[in-house]
């Protein structure tokens, strides 16, 4: 099936549990109320002719195809606005529906291109498809007249063609931008038979606001919104379900595939965490698969101003193996690590912990999430008793109240995004708290009801005002807490909140949040019904990161608001196997399932299934690892899809400590930042060509499925393997599900998932064991994980990061949607045509005190370092406060940001860093130095590609 067309039944399913009985075509059939007469046909095998029609939308009845006869009904309703009633007697096929049809369809064709054989949809285009069903076969009123055929095609966008002499005016495009996206970047023009679909105030595409996610393109019934690969490459010949690699959303799609080369992903709508739709990233920007810098070859070097060495994967692994058995015997079993990755799947993650726990013989293994929701693991794991969310995505639509906290759905969820959006049309409050004004907190048909603006660094002092007025003003479920919660921690906890210095007048200075507006938020988050919370890098990335997600767990358990749906505590995860990363073990103090290295049963079960003995004391963390490769003692170090040297802080920092490891592996797709300073390189693999499963934000676990060789010939799983074998400890896996079945044995949230039951169900979320043999959508419902929840005291500590004359603005980072993290792979396709440099957002008072002007280089220095970015200003921002992304490594954001973190996991405060802006002209020195290095290697690197040629 190559396209979600095939399956379409017309109208959305209905939700009512009370049945309607009625006749179609003297067929009694039984249906949802609610049901509409074209879907109950669709459901009992009868397919109603229809264009304007599709079951991803509301019905429109626009289009007069699907015309049917209801007995003591006069005239023929549209049977996609027409919902059954008892006792209803139907017709969909009689002579006088066969003549209406024919000659709705006949107007159609007669203003249409007639370039069936040549047109990119030819074989898969509805309009064609009915005009069949409906039995047309000429065209009575000629071409001549007035007609749309020589219309001007768009071809702005990089992904689509807009080519309007095609388009027949059904709307279904508008309709999906409006309900799917929330955008509504579309819409028709004019009346009559001047009526057209425009882009914005009649812009091109590229240039309206549209987002590119590639809903009008779903909806459209005809060849006017098609996808350039389809009409450069063809029709695919067989598809794929697979799930997206980019963010934590975890979307399903069909890869559509003519032999080994990808046509276009088209997204699933039977996707449990998408349902349909898409964004721009997961939809249309793929080109990094096989785009002309992967390096599909393995390549050694002694050191890294030397030439690479093309060698092969027996040479490459022999290499490694021997590097790390030297560097352990000359300095000791601990002085070699390795790096998870949360790009990879969650068998791939498995395979690295297990290889260093096993094979190296030490807890020197950590993932990406220390430096993004490593809080989140320590302060639900605290206070609820699990890391991870409470939620499925689609409890939001049964939401009341949402508020989010450091996160913007819009960018960095924006599949999420959209469906928070349909739900907030529907009438559900917002509350945002942020920094800085986010799309969520005016779009259109959304506004939010209260934006808590506060100074970056004060989240937990927002958090504990917020508790005051709950506290204080007697808005506690105290039903809820008493039976659920402890109530020693409880009555510590209400003490210590109540208490005038947690009010919102007294930490309104603080926060720079109005307290009489705080106050209002906090009645509303408390009484307005279902309540939610979502939140992203904005609360984590801070000293009082895990502060500030007990401060979460603490309103919600307060308020009751967990268990059920449409409430909870909701981390929005940032790359796609996060949370995945985390369960698999990722951490030194952990074994897969959140278990401590030091629990001597837990132990006992992995060296029984593993067959060697295990360290009891947890390895170092990621800042460890480099503070220890500066003092000499940590030496090598096996890296898996991670670029430590863009995402980590304090750039030169992390990079003077992977120039003093004498061994650094890195296993990608691309000379990356950190791939500069490696001495081997092992070629990785794209989630395209590789077989496994991924875990998103909601606990979700779905299939990846290979549907292309791997380029390099190995999956990453397959790479760890060989590593293992090299240095003598066995690992024999055949396929990833018999690696998902080693972790279901050993981790008790993991016990009931295989591969078999994912291709059964579509997908699972953990908790799946015996007690839940189908997974576990809402968490918590009868008791906490832990037992009672517990309340955990949240003093607010200012973070050590201050501004001062020399240094008086705060810069806080950020993610943009069309780019994707350190933007590796996003960089690598047209996306950049939205986004191709980072830029610094400043309020314009503070550029004019400045003398900076929108466009001007500006110099950001920070006590860590300085970089140089183009200006951009903007009152979304507070005076007094700056933003960046640092999705382009030249940019050297992370070149400023400094060494705090959390004090309980060690993420970095990426949120809070006190900076000077000046206009500049030039580059930094930093930025030249970068420039210079850059060149060299990759001049080392097509040097070595000349020798493999």
């Amino acid at each position: 099936m190559l396209s979600i067309a095939e399956n379409d039944r017309g109208t959305p399913a209905a939700t009512a549990t009370a049945t309607v009985t009625l006749e179609i075509d003297g067929r009694t059939v039984t249906v949802p109320a609610g049901t509409s007469v074209m879907r109950a046909a669709a459901d009992n095998g009868t397919a109603i002719p229809k264009l304007c029609a599709t079951e991803t939308l509301t019905a429109f009845g626009s289009c007069r195809l699907c015309l049917v006869e209801i007995e003591g009904r006069k005239g023929y309703p549209a049977s996609c606005t027409t919902p059954v009633a008892a006792g209803m007697k139907v017709k969909t096929q009689t002579p006088a529906l066969g003549r209406l049809r024919r000659n709705v369809m006949e107007l159609y064709i007669s203003d249409h291109p007639l370039d069936c054989l040549t047109c990119p949809t030819n074989g898969h285009c509805e309009l064609q498809d009915m005009a069949g069903a409906v039995g047309l076969r000429e065209v009575r009123y000629g071409y001549d007249g007035a007609n749309h055929r020589e219309a001007v095609k768009d071809e702005s966008n990089p992904y689509f063609t807009f080519d309007p002499s095609k388009c027949i005016v059904c709307s279904r495009c508008v309709r999906a931008c409006d309900e799917v996206q929330g955008t509504f970047a579309l819409t028709i023009q004019g009346r009559g038979f001047d009526s057209k679909v425009a882009a914005g105030q009649d812009e091109s595409f590229l240039g309206s606001e549209c987002v590119s996610c590639g809903a009008c393109v779903q909806a459209c019934p005809t060849a006017t919104l098609t996808e350039k690969s389809l009409i450069e490459l063809g029709q695919a010949q067989r598809s794929v379900v697979t799930t997206c690699a980019y963010c934590g959303v975890g979307c399903s799609f069909r890869a559509e595939m003519k032999g080994e080369e990808l046509v276009r992903m088209v997204p699933n709508l039977d996707g449990q965490a998408n349902h349909g739709h898409s964004c721009v990233k997961g939809r249309f920007a793929l080109g990094y698969a096989t785009h002309r810098d992967r390096i599909t070859t393995p390549m050694i070097r002694s050191r890294i101003h030397e030439a690479w060495q093309p060698v092969s994967w027996e040479t490459a692994i022999a290499h490694v193996a021997a590097e790390f058995r030297r560097i352990q015997a000359a300095h000791g079993k601990h002085s070699v690590g390795g790096i998870t990755s949360s790009r990879c799947t969650n068998e791939e993650t498995y395979l690295v912990q297990k290889l260093v726990r096993a094979a190296f013989g030490t807890n020197n293994v950590d993932t990406c999430a220390r430096v993004c929701h490593s809080p989140t693991g320590y302060g639900l794991k605290q206070t609820l008793g699990e890391s991870a969310g409470t939620q499925d995505f689609d409890s939001v639509m049964q939401a009341d109240v949402v508020l989010v906290i450091g996160a913007n759905p819009t960018d960095g969820h924006p599949v999420f995004a959209s469906r928070l959006k349909q739900r907030l049309r529907q009438g559900a409050r917002l509350i945002v708290i942020d920094p800085r004004r986010i799309d969520l907190v005016r779009a259109p048909h959304v506004q939010a009801a209260h934006h808590l603006k506060l100074r970056p660094g004060t989240n937990v002092a927002v958090l504990n005002a917020l508790a005051h007025v709950i506290v204080t003003e007697g808005l506690v479920d105290d039903a809820f807490v008493a039976a659920r919660c402890e109530a020693p921690a409880f009555a510590k906890w209400r003490a210590f909140v109540a208490q005038e210095r947690n009010s919102p007048e007294a930490l309104q200075d603080e926060t720079g949040v109005d307290a009489a507006e705080l106050r209002a938020a906090a009645r509303l988050y408390a009484t307005g019904g279902n309540a939610a919370i979502y939140y992203g890098l904005g609360v984590t990335e801070h000293s009082q990161g895990s502060t500030a997600v007990m401060g979460i767990a603490n309103l919600a358990m307060a308020t009751g608001n967990l268990g059920r749906a449409g409430v909870g505590v909701n981390p929005l995860r940032g790359q796609n196997n996060v949370q995945g990363s985390c369960d698999m073990g990722s951490f030194p103090h952990e074994f897969p399932g959140y278990r401590h290295v030091s629990d001597t049963a837990v132990r006992q079960s992995f060296e029984a299934a593993w067959g060697v003995p295990l360290h009891d004391e947890p390895g170092l963390r990621i800042p460890n690892m480099f503070e220890a490769a500066l003092d000499g003692s940590f030496k090598g170090l096996y890296i898996e899809g991670e670029d430590i040297a863009q995402s980590d802080p304090n750039t030169q920092h992390v990079t003077a400590a992977l120039g003093a490891m004498e061994c650094v592996v890195v296993q990608d797709l691309f000379l990356n930042e950190t791939a500069k300073y490696a001495h081997v390189f092992l070629p990785g693999s794209s989630f395209l060509e590789k077989d496994g499963t991924f875990t998103n934000a909601e606990r979700r676990i779905s299939r990846v499925r290979k549907v292309m060789a791997p380029k390099a010939g190995y999956a990453d799983w397959e790479i760890t393997q060989l590593i293992a074998q090299a240095l003598g400890y066995p690992m024999q896996y055949t396929h990833p599900s018999q690696i998902m079945d080693e972790i279901a044995a050993l981790t008790p949230t993991f016990a009931g998932v295989s591969f078999d039951k994912i291709d059964k169900l579509g997908s699972i979320q953990w908790p799946c064991n015996d007690e839940q043999p189908e997974g576990t959508p809402t968490m918590h419902v009868d008791a906490f994980v832990r037992g009672k929840g517990k309340f955990m005291l949240t003093e607010y500590v200012p973070t050590p990061e201050k501004v001062t004359a020399r240094f008086p603005l705060l810069l806080t980072t950020g993610r943009i949607l069309s780019q994707y993290n350190v933007g590796a792979q996003t960089r690598r396709t047209p996306n950049v045509l939205w986004h191709d440099e980072d830029r610094l957002e400043l309020h314009p008072h503070d550029a004019e005190e400045r003398g900076i002007r929108d466009g001007d280089w500006v110099g950001v220095e920070s006590r860590a370092g300085d970089t140089v970015l183009r200006a951009r200003i903007t009152d979304r921002l507070q005076p007094g406060v700056v933003y960046t992304t640092f999705h382009f490594p030249g940019s050297g954001a992370n070149v400023v940001t400094t060494e705090n973190s959390d004090w309980a996991t060690n993420c970095p405060e990426y949120k809070v860093t006190a900076v000077q802006i000046t206009r500049v002209s030039q580059p930094s020195d930093w930025q030249r130095r970068h420039q210079a290095f850059t060149e060299t290697q990759l001049d080392l690197l097509g040097a070595a590609r000349a020798a493999a040629d």
